[in-house]
């Protein structure tokens, strides 16, 4: 039987002292290094939150430039139209229509026949007149033959002077009695010249309100009734109120844009040619009276229109966003970046609401940087960083 030799077990063998003394101090170092790792990564994960906690505590703006408005605002109110001239026609005399000759519509000229008045008891009256002018004037020569020839006869003292004196006074008198009577036809003629009734100007008859066989009555208001009406309608007024802020700006020769709602889209040209230069306590507002041109004869006088009014600019005034205005206990104010980098607020006054802008009348320039929308809690010396570069707001949003 034979033996073999017997081999050493490796693994079993001792580990050198040496080498784990080694281990040892590579572990240890590891160790240290994560732990000096993780340290620093602290301390900067602390720095950079603090960094940034800090910088959370400054607002971040927007801001913006106020701008000057390019155009004036504009002023829409209605208005009615009105001949340029308008001439209701009453009778002078009373009778019957004995005819007429133009109706409503009608172009007519100045001095063109409209109508004629039958009146039978001026006719009358005139008849008497003329008769009792003769009489007078018959006694008037009689007067007079004998007022010569008592002044005749005095020379040779067969009458009195005065005799003679009440002869020439009674002469006197007849003469007068004769003018009167004159007067009185002269009256009559020029009152049966009324019974034609013509126009006062070139116009259109813009109303008829009598017809042929029609009692007429002589007078105006209660006592008689309207026959015709002549308007002049190549040019017509328009009267409109205009609130008293913007009554200074509407001054004579201003032009205005008309429009009416029988022609959609159409504008016409109206001027302002007088003012009442007073305001209405009832309403504030003051009358204004304009002139268009209707040679075409599209406008009606009497109708309904709509007038716009480009009123100037005003100085100084420039326009932001709604959304930059704060109200508090202060009043309306804007909040504006100053040089410095803090915050102003500045007290504003507004002219008009545009819905999403607004005109600034006072309190801003063009120059100012207006923070849009400050954060709650704003106030005046607080710093803020801004979001981004400024930027303006359109001049016609």
């Amino acid at each position: 039987m034979s033996s073999e030799p017997a081999v050493p077990n490796v693994n079993n063998a001792p580990v050198p002292r040496r080498r784990l003394v080694v281990i040892g101090v590579v572990g240890v170092a590891v160790a240290l290094i994560v732990v000096a790792a993780g340290v620093a990564l602290r301390v900067v994960d602390a720095r950079n939150l603090k960094t940034w906690t800090a910088a959370q505590t400054v607002p971040t703006v927007t801001v913006i430039h106020p701008v000057s408005a390019a155009n004036g605002p504009t002023l829409d109110l209605p208005s009615h139209l009105e001949a340029y001239s308008r001439a209701p026609l009453f009778a002078r005399v009373s009778g019957y229509l004995k005819s007429w000759s133009v109706d409503i519509g009608t172009p007519v000229k100045a001095g063109q026949l409209l109508a004629v008045i039958e009146s039978p008891e001026l006719d009358q009256q005139l008849l008497q007149a003329r008769a009792d002018l003769a009489s007078a004037q018959a006694n008037a020569a009689l007067a007079g033959t004998t007022a010569k020839r008592w002044q005749a006869l005095l020379g040779s003292d067969s009458v009195a002077q005065q005799e003679v004196d009440e002869r020439t006074g009674d002469y006197t008198a007849k003469k007068a009695t004769v003018a009167a009577a004159q007067a009185n036809v002269d009256r009559l003629l020029a009152t049966k010249g009324f019974e034609r009734i013509i126009a006062p100007f070139d116009g259109v008859v813009t109303a008829r309100d009598t017809d042929v066989g029609a009692l007429i009555n002589a007078g105006s208001g209660g006592t008689g009734q309207e026959l015709f009406v002549v308007s002049d309608v190549k040019k017509l007024r328009v009267y409109v109120q205009v609130p008293q802020s913007y009554a200074p700006d509407v001054r004579s020769g201003t032009t205005a844009t008309l429009t009416v709602p029988e022609y959609p889209g159409q504008h016409f040209t109206a001027r302002v040619i007088a003012s009442a230069d007073s305001v209405n306590v009832a309403s504030g507002t003051t009358l204004v009276q304009l002139l268009v041109d209707n040679t075409d004869g599209k406008l009606l006088p009497g109708g309904f229109a709509s007038l716009q009014f480009k009123l100037p600019v005003q100085q100084n005034a420039v326009r932001v966003p709604a959304s930059s205005l704060v109200f508090d206990a202060r009043g309306l104010m804007v909040a504006t970046l100053g040089a410095n980098g803090e915050v102003v607020f500045k007290k504003v006054t507004i002219n008009r609401d545009f819905g999403d802008s607004v005109e600034v009348g006072s309190g801003l320039v063009a120059s100012d940087r207006v923070i849009d929308t400050p954060p709650d809690g704003l106030v005046d010396g607080d710093r803020v960083q801004v979001a981004s570069a400024a930027k303006k707001v359109p001049a016609n949003g």
